[in-house]
Parts: C-alpha cells; structure tokens; sequence
C-alpha cells in the first residue's frame, strides 16, 4: 500500500498489457467458493494446527480472519489495541498499521509490520511476535525493524520476511520511490543488520515528478529459482483500481529479477501473474499485494486483495492455488 492508512471505503481496473491468466474464472475456483467475512486489505496467509490465519490492512490495527477449510472465514479480531508508542515516535502523525507479513521462525510467529503517514516515506517496520496464534496468542512488540525518511530513496512500507537456501535471513521492501530493497536480516533479533545498505531488486521508471508505482513485494523459492512478486499501478481505488500483479525469478535471491521473457524487474516488466480484464462485467479489479503460503499436502496458495464492483468496490480476500508450468513458470488459477 502506497505510504497511507486508507479508509475502506476509500478503497479494480487492472493493468493494460495481456496476461497469462485473464480475469476471475469464476465456477470451480477456490475464489468462487469464498464466503463469510471476506474485507481484506494486504493479506498474508499461514497456517497453525487446523486453523488458517489471515492478517491484513483493517481497522488500524491489523485485523485477523480465520478459517478451518480456507473458505469459510470470520473475522477474528486484531494484532493490537492500539499503536505501539515506538512506531508512533518514530513516525508522528500516524493513525494505523499495514500491510503486515507472518512467518513462523524459530520456534515463534514473525509479523513485521508498516507505520507511514499519506504519500510520505518518514516510514517505519517494526516486529511483533508471539508463540501461538489463536485466542491463547500474545503478541510482544520489538520496536523498530527499519526506516526511511524523505533523505531516503526507498519507502520502508510493505515488509516480506524470506529465508533463503544458504538458512540466511532477509526483509524484502518498498513501495513508490526508487523501487523495492531487500535487506540483510540479522537471524537473532529479526532485524536489519546494522550499517548494510540493501540491494535494488525491482523499479519503475517514471517522468519527471511523477510517481513510480511499484510496491508490496513477496519472495518465493520453488525449483532452485527465487520468484519475485510485485504489484504494479494504483491500489486503492476501488473500482477504478489498476493494480495488476507481476512476477520475475533469478537464480540469485539479490537479483536479477527477469521474467518468462527475459525482460528486467528493474526496468518495471516482468511477467502478468494476476491481472482483472477490461470488460465491464469483470466483477474483481486490481488484484494485488499478493502473498503466498504452502501448504502441508505441498500445495502452493497466492493470497492476495481485489475491489468487487459488486460491493462498491470492497477490498475483498482472493486466494488461488499455484501451479507450476513445464518451464517452472507460477500459472495461479483464479
């Protein structure tokens, strides 16, 4: 999410280029089967015992939705009951958190989360934790993870907490700005290593005081590739969001991120993983700030929001299986 708290009600056209998957398919989908209480923004998914766990941008404190099967879902409260007092040093005049990321690492469950105020990069992530999910769960507050300010080239908004396959830790990053960072990740404390500067990973190129919308970055690993998933375009305008969800892989969890093409993630291409069409009886517009989480019968689920124009544009939770094509290529069925 672009540096703001934004109401839901303020809260999707999508992209202009083809794609390889077009639209919502509808009948048959694990999408097409979703009900209960479905208003997400930026959601990330994981799974303890038998419950599944969504956290996302709602309210102003991290709302949680769960479910048993992954299609019924009720809403299950927040992460917090207020703003913890470090992040609202950190960034004064700020009135939420979002868009968070949940991981389980070491015996306990990660969630980084963002403060920010409205189009400003005086942004800040910080750490929770907590042993268990669910009712028994209590969260512990670690302070700041890492921050930008408008001396900054990169908006320190939109973490993703990824390991990759030497067991090393790093914090994906970014939204707007000079594009999206990934940072060394101290493995004791969760936080950025001290005096490292982070590596580019993902940008767009814009005119002269325009803006470059890229952002909410996710890392995944699958057949000795790193896959990179960003969203494009603009969020959180409802119907008339054009936030569409692109993809690229590398050999090198730094980079370079290309996609099926060859063409760069640095340049702001990629390949269309989630996209809405353009015909006016689409019902889910601008699909984006995808998460994924697999499962322990090995499946892989993209989590991620869109607008339903049927709904006046409600964020709403989407999730789609991942299949892998005979080029190791993500294909998400939704």
């Amino acid at each position: 999410m672009k540096a703001a708290f934004l109401s839901l009600a303020a809260l999707a056209l999508a992209g202009s280029a083809s794609a390889q998957q077009v639209g919502e398919k509808g009948a048959g989908t694990l999408n097409s089967q979703l009900s209960g209480d479905l208003v997400v923004h930026d959601p990330v998914i994981i799974r303890e015992g038998d419950t599944y766990y969504v956290f996302s941008t709602v309210g102003k404190y991290i709302g949680i939705k769960t479910s048993t099967d992954l299609k019924v879902w009720k809403d299950a409260g927040s992460v917090f009951s207020e703003i913890p007092a470090r992040a609202k040093d950190a960034v004064p005049g700020t009135e939420g958190i979002w868009a968070p990321d949940i991981s389980y690492v070491n015996g306990e469950y990660r969630l980084y989360y963002s403060v920010s105020t409205f189009g400003s990069n005086r942004s800040a992530i910080g750490l929770a934790t907590t042993k268990t999910l669910g009712a028994k769960a209590k969260w512990q507050d670690h302070g700041l993870v890492v921050m930008s300010t408008k001396d900054d080239d990169f908006n320190a908004i939109d973490p993703n907490f990824v390991v990759d396959a030497q067991g090393r830790q790093w914090l994906s990053l970014g939204s707007f700005w000079s594009g999206l960072k990934l940072f060394p990740l101290d493995a004791k404390t969760g936080k950025v290593v001290p005096g490292t500067e982070p590596y580019s990973i993902a940008r767009r190129r814009a005119p002269a005081g325009a803006a470059a919308p890229v952002e909410a970055p996710f890392i995944l690993s699958h057949g000795g590739w790193y896959f990179l998933i960003a969203s494009y375009d603009y969020c959180c305008k409802g119907v008339n969001s054009t936030y569409y969800t692109v993809v690229g892989r590398s050999k090198k969890i730094t980079g370079p991120f290309l996609g099926r093409d060859g063409s760069s993630m640095m340049e702001g291409e990629g390949t269309i993983l989630l996209r809405s069409d353009l015909q006016e009886k689409q019902r889910f517009r601008g699909p984006g700030h995808a998460g994924a989480f697999t499962d322990k019968d090995g499946t892989t689920y993209i989590v991620y929001h869109a607008y339903d124009k049927e709904a006046d544009g409600r964020p709403t939770l989407r999730i789609a299986p991942l299949r892998w094509d005979a080029d190791g290529w993500p294909v998400a069925d939704y």
